[in-house]
């Protein structure tokens, strides 16, 4: 017979084995079917700190570590598919179900005040444009 201790184990390595890279590769509409199950599908966490955050990690330029949803403290350029260019800092609080807004990074009084939003699909690259320090 299984322990809990194993079974909790399992648990961790099917997370980090499949959960995990299932939600940096999905695409928009299958994470948001995984979103209204989340809780019998990942537990009772968040899906904002889990199942979004995971999604966005295909881009490594958008997250930190340690902390759920996009970065906002240093500017990105995002590629989409068609090949546009659009720089700026994500919009934590307006990012949200895999639909990514940016604020743009310029002072210009021609740039809007907020930019996007953009599907996780849309999206072919984020890179880090600076390191934030002036």
């Amino acid at each position: 017979m299984i322990t809990f201790e194993e079974l909790a184990a399992a648990r961790r390595d099917w997370i980090d084995t499949v959960l995990r890279p299932w939600c940096r590769t999905a695409a928009r509409r299958e994470l948001l079917k995984a979103d209204q199950e989340w809780n019998d599908i990942a537990g009772r966490v968040d899906s904002e700190a889990t199942l979004w955050t995971w999604a966005w990690s295909r881009f490594p330029d958008l997250v930190h570590d340690g902390l759920s949803g996009v970065n906002e403290t240093l500017p990105v350029e995002v590629t989409l598919a068609d090949g546009k260019r659009i720089s700026g800092y994500p919009d934590g609080q307006r990012s949200k179900q895999g639909r990514l807004y940016l604020v743009p990074d310029s002072d210009s009084a021609n740039h809007p005040e907020l930019e996007g939003p953009w599907s996780i699909d849309e999206i072919t690259a984020v890179t880090r444009v600076s390191d934030g320090l002036s």
